[in-house]
């Protein structure tokens, strides 16, 4: 049983429990379980690895891994941006959709689902709750690599200020601004993300379809916007503005893209949350 559901089942003689206690209650335990905290770690260690590889090798070499990668020799605050790229291809969208998969598929497959929606919270609220704890981890995830990055490449990397693509040279601080900047774009893709996962999660009671499922559909998504003759569906693929995160490298910074990323990722929002509170609305407790 979660604390919501302690929590819940505690109030006596109210219509709908405390909304401020009972996201607490669920941040708590999203942000309890051992394997939350573990893929933090792990996400923590990604720019450690990355900046350490770099340093000691001097770089991707010929055989290099793209010029965001070469970019980072000597150049310590494009670490944080150059793991973001790599870290959203796979390791951001499977913790956002662990979490997701435990928010729905997870209470129902152990019993506890039953109970939250007969709880004084109120069907939309509780999709609400459960969307706020997916919303924080993956928003923690995306800070966790954009800090230990920041960190990293100052400490292990080195450089002074951002060398950007366009071989301009910012100041600290305008850099800093720019992998901001850039962790706010990545988080929120994969807020997108958790929301078309908790959609799927409405639907089983197995957490692992849930992960499989956004994983897979995340595959094929950049499969599809590989293909020539299917461009007609780059608008319509969540994936397909990802890689435009680098832009913020670039001086000065190329919005259109950045922005049009952000207006699909807003729709995938809206219609995985849609999706989520029409199936939890009229799903048997």
């Amino acid at each position: 049983m979660t604390a919501i559901d302690a929590t819940a089942t505690a109030v006596t003689g109210r219509t709908s429990a405390p909304l401020g206690r009972v996201v607490l209650a669920e941040l708590r335990w999203v942000l309890r379980r051992p394997r939350n905290l573990l893929a933090l770690v792990l996400l923590a260690g990604l720019p450690v690895l990355l900046g350490t590889a770099i340093a000691v090798t001097g770089g991707p070499g010929s055989r290099g891994g793209g010029s965001i990668l070469a970019a980072v020799a000597g150049n310590g605050l494009v670490l944080p941006v150059a793991a973001l790229v790599l870290a959203q291809t796979l390791l951001l969208p499977l913790v956002v959709a662990m979490v997701a998969a435990d928010a729905l598929a997870g209470e129902s497959a152990h019993g506890t689902l039953r109970g939250l929606l007969l709880a004084p919270v109120g069907r939309v609220r509780l999709v609400g709750i459960k969307a706020i704890g997916v919303l924080v981890m993956a928003v923690l995830a995306v800070a966790v690599i954009a800090v230990s990055g920041v960190l990293t490449g100052l400490v292990i990397v080195g450089g002074d200020g951002m060398v950007t693509l366009s071989g301009t040279t910012l100041p600290i601080g305008s850099a800093l601004g720019r992998v901001a900047l850039a962790a706010g774009w990545s988080a929120v893709q994969m807020a997108a993300v958790g929301a078309v996962a908790l959609a799927i999660s409405s639907l089983t009671e197995h957490p692992l379809v849930v992960m499989a499922a956004t994983m897979g559909g995340l595959i094929v998504f950049g499969v599809l916007g590989t293909i020539p003759a299917l461009d007609w569906l780059q608008p319509l693929l969540i994936t397909t503005d990802w890689s435009a995160v680098m832009d913020v490298l670039r001086d000065p910074i190329s919005g259109d893209t950045l922005v049009t990323g952000l207006l699909r990722a807003g729709c995938y929002l809206l219609i995985g949350l849609s999706a989520t509170i029409a199936r939890v609305v009229t799903k048997d407790a």
